[in-house]
């Protein structure tokens, strides 16, 4: 449900300049932060416009504009892996969330449904709608809540530690759907992930971690907002929502390494999942043409929010080169004339982890005009089949054993 109105364009990409060099610049300067400094601050949230304790990364992760094994190699060309634990753990869960889903697409499709039945039960029922309008538009009498969903609406970005603070309070304080919390997330962060976002909010509701759930207390978001926010009246206890139990693990679709995959003259298709793995493969003798893909069909727009796309749209519009082709969607008629007149016979993309980009790119290849090579990253290759049970389990595996250097080279 994308209810609340779009900020403007210019959103926050001041401070989140759209660009690959700005990524790897803000990554720079964090690098010597990335220890002990990061280990101290990382769960205080300084506010909107105040100094921060994290890296401020996320949205060039998201959209792999810099990538997570750029990101952890430059850390650790700085730190030992024990100084900069805390920080790599932080990137090693957004690895650990996409891989539990891409190995569990159910749950993706199952929250989905969920979404749509809850945005239908909101229409029908007087006092939930009363309750949720005044949630998305920051009029719940809560302190700190209001201030974030207006900072959802207005810059598209929260700290991590105030987006649990968030979902904890709409869930066990509102009495609100979970689902309709991420939805609300989704359409407003500069950031928003399928992977992360969706598995965030389950593990808050108890869901994820089942019957483990999130509460928000006063006295720590007092502590961690440096005494900005001392909300009263929150919920006492988290009692977990329902829910089915989560599905096994499903084997990884096999895909190729890009390389591999440019085997006969390419069209190669960049999208908003990588956006930077166009550097790695604009000089391919195979790659005969670069498109450059804005988003997925369907009636709700990916990237959903209007932060994102204007993100997205800029990192495109700076790193497309002058013979680049840009669309707003994988056209397939539009594609198919391409790759006849450059000469080539297939199309290549990275593969997009689950999510409507997935589901656009699978909808491309089943089109028919030409075949679509879907690679997959060695990082990933490596480390998305370890999520088959709970974080810790994965975190020993990628941080105490040989996975992480293997997934970096």
């Amino acid at each position: 449900m994308n209810d609340a109105t779009p900020a403007s364009p210019s959103l926050r990409l001041d401070h989140f300049p759209p660009s690959r060099d700005a990524g790897l610049a803000r990554l720079a300067a964090f690098v010597p932060h990335a220890g002990s400094h990061y280990a101290k601050h990382r769960n205080t949230d300084f506010g909107p416009t105040g100094d921060v304790g994290v890296s401020g990364l996320s949205p060039y992760l998201r959209y792999r504009v810099v990538t997570e094994a750029e990101v952890i190699g430059a850390v650790l060309d700085s730190h030992t892996l024990k100084q900069a634990e805390k920080f790599v753990q932080e990137v090693v869960w957004r690895t650990y969330f996409k891989g539990w889903l891409e190995m569990r697409p159910q749950v993706w499709a199952d929250y989905l449904v969920q979404r749509d039945r809850d945005a239908a039960l909101v229409l029908d029922d007087t006092a939930l709608n009363k309750r949720y309008r005044a949630a998305i538009e920051g009029r719940t009498g809560i302190e700190g809540f209001d201030d974030w969903a207006q900072d959802l609406a207005e810059v598209g970005y929260l700290h991590n530690h105030a987006r649990m603070w968030f979902a904890s309070i709409w869930i066990f304080t509102l009495k609100l759907p979970w689902a309709l919390g991420a939805d609300f997330f989704l359409n407003h962060l500069l950031d928003g992930d399928p992977a992360s976002n969706t598995l965030s909010w389950r593990w808050v509701a108890g869901l994820q971690t089942q019957g483990k759930t999130y509460l928000a207390r006063q006295d720590n978001i007092e502590r961690f907002t440096q005494g900005r926010f001392s909300p009263r009246g929150l919920a006492t206890e988290a009692v977990a929502v329902d829910g089915p139990a989560n599905p096994p693990p499903e084997a990884l679709p096999e895909r190729l390494d890009v390389r591999a995959a440019l085997s006969a003259p390419s069209v190669f298709i960049v999208h908003p999942d990588d956006l930077s793995i166009h550097n790695e493969i604009k000089d391919h003798p195979m790659v005969k043409a670069v498109v450059w893909v804005q988003g997925a069909d369907g009636a709700t727009p990916w990237p959903q929010s209007a932060h994102a796309r204007s993100f997205v749209n800029a990192v495109i519009d700076d790193e497309a080169g002058l013979n680049d082709v840009v669309m707003p969607t994988a056209d397939s008629s539009k594609l198919n004339a391409l790759a006849d007149l450059v000469g080539a016979s297939q199309w290549v993309s990275m593969a997009p982890p689950v999510g409507p980009m997935a589901d656009a790119m699978d909808a491309l290849s089943n089109a028919g005009s030409k075949p679509l090579i879907q690679a997959r990253r060695g990082y990933d290759a490596t480390l998305w089949p370890l999520a088959t049970k709970g974080f810790f389990p994965f975190k020993k595996q990628v941080l105490e054993g040989p996975s992480l250097i293997e997934a970096m080279g």
